[in-house]
C-alpha cells in the first residue's frame, strides 16, 4: 500500500483562511483550538462546502497529532512571501 499524499491545495487554503464567524470569527483556521473544532463537530458538524471540509480537515490533523504536516508547509509558505 502506497503511502497517502496530503492535498496541499486544501492545506493552503486552512493556513490562509480566516474563521468567517462565530466565537473565532477572524481566526486562521489552522489556528482554531481543538475544543472548538470538537463542540462544532459535536453540535451539529461541520458547515457544508469548502468550510466545512477545512474545518473537519484541520479537526482531523489536530486530533490525530499531526500539526507537523502544517507547521513545515506553513514555514514555507512564510519563507516564500518574504522572497516577493
Amino acid at each position: 500500500m502506497e503511502p497517502v499524499q496530503p492535498d496541499y491545495s486544501v492545506l493552503i487554503d486552512i493556513l490562509r483562511t480566516k474563521m468567517p464567524f462565530g466565537k473565532h470569527k477572524g481566526i486562521l483556521i489552522a489556528d482554531l483550538p481543538v475544543s472548538y473544532l470538537e463542540w462544532m463537530h459535536r453540535n451539529g458538524g461541520m458547515p457544508p462546502g469548502k468550510l466545512g471540509m477545512m474545518l473537519s480537515t484541520i479537526h482531523e490533523i489536530k486530533i490525530n497529532g499531526m500539526m507537523s504536516i502544517l507547521y513545515e508547509l506553513r514555514k514555507r509558505l512564510e519563507a516564500a512571501e518574504r522572497r516577493y
